[in-house]
């Protein structure tokens, strides 16, 4: 639903319905029909570079703001999507920001990390914290923040509470409206995304997603998370088990494989399609190896769901890593 231009002291209320379509040379590619292989632009939200996070906002910023929030704070990798996009969403409402995160092993002040300082967010920076401890050094940022006399909200990472992934299962209406597909593939970090879809189909048959390596076990994280956005809309748990590859996480979560690799040329030569090594060239590596192992087949109607993460192809660890292989 397209925002009110008369809220002009609430910009980020909504996102407007992002489009699907065909990726036919792609589908050629892995010997798919013509119109079997889509895409929905979820990295055209047009919050700070887009990305599936401005959805993830939307709630749980109107949160914030009833809670009287002065600065958001939340947490992540050190080229998170989540974080910018949450440094962007605080400017923009004359919030402060804050922003807990881990420390890359070579500095490097590019991609994401340039935008969190444009966009004026303090970082607090661990040591290669698990991200189910990322949740405690947020709280503890908070306490800090209060102790100042600020008024902090503390965002989860990557957004995924029950209100932040609820936004997806919202997006599950919208894509059945648009493309109605028997397959969504997407990217699975934090979990937020891929349960919020699951809940909204009320199938996890109907979501593969593409384990990046963020979460331990983030199976269980996507069922749970998913019974709970489903029974905070008043409807019953999606049916059967997730639908989870977890053999495209390489040597870890932000460290790119030559899969991925492999999908991001594919997808910017055939049919102009920009990834991210972090989550979506490993998410269409998932869908090229579901293809090519038959879990996909040719007439299957596939929808690959974009999640952003522009801004991070051009940290210089991904950008030398990304031009060495051309």
């Amino acid at each position: 639903m397209p925002q009110d231009p008369s809220d002009a002291a609430a910009p980020l209320t909504a996102v407007d319905r992002t489009p699907v379509h065909r990726l036919p040379r792609l589908a050629a590619l892995l010997g798919m029909q013509q119109d079997a292989l889509w895409i929905k632009r979820d990295d055209l939200t047009g919050l700070a570079g887009g990305g599936n996070k401005a959805r993830k906002l939307v709630p749980l910023l109107a949160a914030a703001r009833a809670a009287g929030a002065d600065t958001l704070v939340t947490g992540g990798g050190a080229q998170s999507n989540h974080a910018r996009m949450t440094a962007a969403a605080a400017a923009i409402h004359g919030m402060g920001s804050h922003l807990v995160l881990n420390r890359p092993p070579v500095p490097d002040q590019g991609g994401n990390l340039l935008l969190d300082g444009l966009f004026g967010a303090g970082v607090t920076w661990t040591q290669a914290l698990p991200f189910a401890d990322l949740q405690t050094a947020i709280e503890e940022c908070c306490e800090k923040l209060r102790a100042g006399g600020r008024k902090p909200y503390s965002i989860p990472v990557g957004g995924s509470s029950v209100l932040g992934a609820s936004a997806y299962l919202d997006v599950a209406q919208e894509i059945g409206e648009q493309l109605d597909p028997g397959l969504v593939v997407v990217a699975t970090g934090s979990g937020g995304t891929h349960a919020g879809l699951a809940a909204g189909f009320g199938d996890h048959a109907r979501v593969l997603g593409v384990d990046v390596g963020a979460l331990p076990d983030v199976a269980t994280v996507v069922r749970d998370l998913s019974t709970a956005v489903a029974a905070h809309a008043g409807r019953e748990a999606p049916r059967g088990s997730v639908s989870l590859d977890r053999a495209r996480i390489g040597d870890g979560y932000g460290l790119p494989t030559e899969a991925g690799h492999e999908a991001l040329l594919a997808a910017a030569r055939c049919d102009g399609i920009l990834l991210d090594p972090v989550y979506t060239a490993k998410a269409m590596a998932g869908l090229f190896a579901a293809r090519r192992d038959g879990r996909i087949e040719a007439s299957t109607r596939v929808l690959f769901l974009h999640t952003g993460g522009l801004p991070g192809l051009f940290a210089h660890r991904y950008a030398d890593w990304a031009g060495s292989l051309l």
